[in-house]
Order: C-alpha cells, then sequence, then structure tokens
C-alpha cells in the first residue's frame, strides 16, 4: 500500500479548517490533518464529522494544540490537550495524533512526557507521532526551548514524525535523521526550508532540503503511512494563487512517491 499524501489544515491559513476540507477534495488530496487551533472548528469534532461527511475527505491525523498561539486551546493542561486530542482522532477515524515536545518551562509535562506516551500508546490505537523541533536561536546564541529535547532520535518514543522544515532550522540532516528513526517514522510533513532561523515551511523543491531524495527513500523501503504537506500559503495574494502552490506540493509528493521513479 503506498502513501497517503493529506493537507494540513495549517496550509491554507489565513483561511480556515473548512475551506481546506474544500480545497484538498478539489484538488485530489487523499485527506487532511487538521492543526486544532484558534479556529473553533479545529476544536469541534462535531463540526470536523460534517466537513468529513459533506466533502467525503477522511482526516488523516489531528495535530495536538502545541503552538505558543494554542496554549489555551482545550484549556491549559497539556495532558488534558493529548487526551482530547486522542478522543477526537478515534472518534473521527484518524490513526495519528502529532505532538511535539513540551516546551522547557512545562516543566511536570516534560519530566513524564516519555513515559505519559508510552503509558497512552497502551490504551488506544491511535498512534502518537512526535515531531521533530528545532532549537530557539538569538543571534549567535541556540536558545533549548524543548525538553527532552528538541531532537526526537534522543529518546525512546514508539512514534515520530520527520518535519522537513525542522530539519531546516535545525540544520539536521534529514536523510540521516529518516535513517536513524528507521521503523518509528509513521509520519511526515512535507515542507522544505533554506537554512534559516525562521521555519519557513515552504513548497518542497523551493529550498535546500532533500525532499524529493526522501520521498524517494520511502517509496523504495516500503513506507506505507502518511505524508502531510504542511507548508505555508499566506504570501498568496489570491485563493487561485494558493492553489497553484498546493498543486505544486500535491504533484510534487505524488511524483517522487511512486514506485521506481
Amino acid at each position: 500500500m503506498k502513501p497517503c499524501v493529506g493537507l494540513s489544515t495549517s496550509s491554507v491559513y489565513p483561511e480556515g479548517t473548512a475551506a481546506a476540507f474544500e480545497i484538498s477534495a478539489r484538488l485530489g488530496y487523499d485527506g487532511v490533518e487538521v492543526m486544532v487551533g484558534t479556529d473553533a472548528v479545529s476544536q469541534d469534532p462535531q463540526a470536523l464529522r460534517a466537513l468529513v461527511d459533506h466533502y467525503q475527505t477522511p482526516i488523516l491525523s489531528i495535530h495536538a494544540p502545541c503552538l505558543l498561539v494554542t496554549q489555551r486551546v482545550w484549556g491549559t493542561d497539556p495532558w488534558g490537550k493529548l487526551v482530547r486530542a486522542k478522543e477526537a482522532a478515534e472518534r473521527l477515524g484518524a490513526s495519528t495524533v502529532v505532538v511535539h515536545p513540551p516546551f522547557r518551562w512545562q516543566r511536570s509535562y516534560a519530566k513524564g512526557f516519555v513515559a505519559g506516551l508510552a503509558a497512552m500508546a497502551n490504551e488506544t490505537a491511535v498512534e502518537f507521532a512526535v515531531e521533530n523541533m528545532f532549537p530557539w536561536r538569538a543571534g549567535s546564541q541556540e536558545i533549548p526551548a524543548y525538553a527532552p529535547g528538541w531532537d526526537v532520535r534522543d529518546e525512546d518514543y514508539p512514534y515520530v514524525t520527520l518535519d522537513l522544515s525542522h530539519t531546516s532550522v535545525s540544520r539536521s540532516d534529514a536523510m540521516q535523521m529518516a535513517a536513524d528513526l528507521a521503523g518509528r517514522l509513521r509520519h511526515v510533513h512535507l515542507a522544505d526550508g533554506t537554512g534559516s532561523a525562521r521555519d519557513e515551511h515552504l513548497i518542497p523543491g523551493r529550498g535546500e532540503q532533500p525532499a524529493a531524495e526522501l520521498l524517494q527513500h520511502l517509496a523504495r523501503t516500503g513506507f506505507d503511512q502518511t505524508v502531510v504537506v504542511e507548508v505555508s500559503t499566506r504570501g498568496a495574494l489570491t485563493r487561485d494563487d494558493r492553489e497553484i502552490d498546493l498543486v505544486e506540493a500535491l504533484e510534487f509528493a505524488r511524483l517522487h512517491l511512486a514506485p521506481g521513479h
């Protein structure tokens, strides 16, 4: 079975969750990843179910509200957020919850994070895939923002997400990271970057990350999970411009995931 290619609802920002479903269905994506954020629709499983039914577009994954701007979405308890993400995934038929490592100031949450995820894995068929992040930078200094750390290879997470914009910011070797993660790699955020300290989420092929090589590697090694296009189109001047970018990203993914490419 070949990988599904999904569209993150964050990829249509500043348009909302409902627009992502409509665009995903019309452009031919295999489904969506719901970034739970400040958009009320993204937080409401009943509203999401209505979108699934209306557009006949499945939810492939739920991205838990882990960003600085979503610290109060679904409450302030980080474990509570993960429980709600799990429940939403179970209700909506999503196989994966994407989660970031805790921020360093979330000390209690960070201390029990690895063991807590292992315990939750025994309670549900939903897979919590922890995403590689990056050190924050101030000038020439790196600031450790995440605990236990930003590099998911350093912990015994059962499942992980590989994000190519984040490997760009951390200046990691994405191909080596994929090889090191091996069977734990369950989810990919397809994007690109130029090595900037800013999390760029460029259209794949427009930066310096080995996006094509990674997809080809996944195809050769029998990866049958989900690749999600998570890009920034906020600079698009019109809906048509945004869709041109999203078609380009989808065609890039399909081309390089094709067997024998």
